[in-house]
């Protein structure tokens, strides 16, 4: 998609479609009068016929817009001025992309709205940046589709983007924020097209080639750890979990140095697992059909990489991501079992459909002994947080809470929402094994939380947290904003993590 900003008035702004956001309840500024003047005012005899309200997300086609330069209009609600945020507005822009892009179109313009809270709201006023940033975005993410294998695709990318600024915002700010936008849109649908991938194309050893080939391509340097190097480095636990399967386990080790030479090293770590199908203790079929989604957070790590080496951002940042099958088989682990981690930590299997944690506990510890400063890991871990939070909501655990801080305040300037979850001792009690160091699940009360205390026994006390990402990483259906399958959630707030990083 090529993006570029200009400052014509919306009515002289030649395009395939014109988007343009309808406040609620409130005066048109003096861009949307002119427009409506154009019209012949017909924007206001929708609006006086109860056709044309401005409430969140509502559309208005008009397919023919003579005498506008643009051949067809989308009129797009942004509800009330007082309940006006990025998040709400990038839901609008979302939907009204969707719409339009069910049929080919090759340039889009967005017009940048001006919106000044009213004085009751206590949100910030939202500045040109941010909304130019925002539309970039939902071009990029609202336009790809999830039916990667349809002979007739039922959604169509744009070819160009035209994002229609007001003449006084400044330039250099403006184009900037576009091309940011369009970066992290893209880094999304990377990792939303990896997500939506069944397992029969994308296995351990087709993700490590991809995540070669994207290294090559972004300036980031690899390593990727095959089976016997795997043995080398005595990753017990994650071999464990891969033995069930004909696919081979990998470990890809993206590095990017964009920091001091001898600056902090933030690492990512992303939870792999190309298919899970519960090995031993095997998911039901409705349980197991979406398990294509299990190694989402590998693929947001590969993703926020790719975002960070392109933005060019001034940080020292590794990405670790373990990559495995969770299969059955005459070689499966087994219910009973005691692994051998890496950090020499003797684990006791009670449940062969814990397996994440296993292939993480040695990728933590091995980012530990490669020099991390602090640590991020993503998992679709466990159904206990989506039951504690519902499918739309990131549980976050932390063994530091201001590094912990740190990554709330970036979620919550990314616009993506977050939780975080208690990490009480009592909760440790319930991993004591009578044969082993732990055992690898806990009770069902609370199985988020032991998930994560298993988890801490490995970072050795490094400022640590652990996003678990089980509801919103994979929509089962789509939604007027939102296309079903993978999501991308989380690498927005991973680059602002990133950004801030040794400041």
């Amino acid at each position: 998609m090529n993006v570029r900003v200009v400052t014509t008035p919306w009515q002289s702004t030649e395009a395939d479609w014109l988007i343009v956001g309808i406040p609620e309840g409130a005066e048109p500024s003096r861009a949307l009068a002119d427009l409506d003047a154009a019209l012949g005012g017909r924007i206001g005899r929708l609006r006086e016929a109860g056709d044309l309200t401005g409430k969140h997300a509502e559309l208005v086609a008009i397919r023919d817009a003579a005498p506008l330069a643009a051949k067809r209009l989308l009129l797009v609600g942004l509800g009330k001025p007082a309940d006006f945020t990025v998040p709400r507005f990038e839901k609008a822009c979302l939907t009204a992309v969707r719409q339009i892009s069910e049929k080919k179109c090759s340039t889009v313009a967005m017009a940048v709205p001006s919106i000044e809270p009213a004085a009751e709201t206590a949100h910030a006023p939202v500045s040109v940046p941010e909304l130019v940033q925002t539309i970039a975005i939902a071009a990029a993410v609202g336009s790809l589709g999830q039916g990667i294998y349809k002979a007739e695709p039922a959604r169509f990318p744009i070819d160009e983007l035209v994002i229609v600024a007001a003449p006084a915002a400044p330039a250099t700010d403006v184009e900037a924020a576009a091309k940011r936008g369009q970066i992290l849109g893209e880094a999304m649908n990377i990792v939303r097209d990896l997500v939506n991938r069944p397992a029969q194309d994308l296995y351990p050893e087709t993700f490590a080639q991809r995540t070669k080939e994207f290294a090559q391509d972004f300036g980031l340097s690899c390593g990727v750890y095959d089976e016997s190097r795997l043995k080398q480095e005595q990753m017990g636990a994650l071999l464990a979990v891969a033995q069930g399967s004909e696919r081979p386990p990998r470990l890809c080790v993206l590095e990017y140095d964009g920091g001091r030479e001898d600056g902090p090293r933030l690492a990512l770590v992303g939870k792999g697992v190309t298919f899970d199908s519960g090995g031993l203790s095997i998911k039901p079929t409705d349980g197991m059909l979406t398990m294509k989604c299990d190694m989402a957070g590998a693929a947001t790590v590969l993703g926020a990489m790719i975002a960070v080496a392109r933005l060019k951002l001034p940080v020292n940042i590794t990405g670790y991501m373990g990559l495995v099958e969770n299969m059955i088989s005459g070689s499966s682990y087994k219910l009973g079992d005691v692994l051998t981690a890496r950090s020499g930590t003797t684990i006791e299997v009670n449940n062969t459909d814990a397996e994440g944690r296993l292939v993480l506990a040695d990728v933590l510890h091995f980012a530990v002994d490669e020099g991390a400063d602090k640590i991020i890991d993503l998992a679709t871990l466990t159904g206990a947080c989506v039951v504690a939070l519902g499918e739309d909501i990131v549980g976050v655990f932390t063994n530091d809470q201001p590094w912990c801080d740190q990554v709330l305040a970036a979620a919550n300037r990314a616009g993506e929402d977050v939780w975080q979850l208690p990490m009480f001792d009592y909760f440790s009690d319930l991993l004591k094994s009578d044969v082993a160091d732990v055992k690898n699940t806990g009770t069902r009360a609370g199985g988020a939380v032991t998930a994560a205390k298993f988890l801490e026994k490995f970072v050795d006390k490094k400022p640590w947290v652990h996003l678990d990402i089980a509801g919103p990483a994979f929509a089962a259906t789509s939604k007027p904003h939102r296309e079903g399958g993978g999501t991308g959630c989380m690498l927005r707030t991973l680059v602002e993590v990133a950004a801030a990083f040794d400041r």
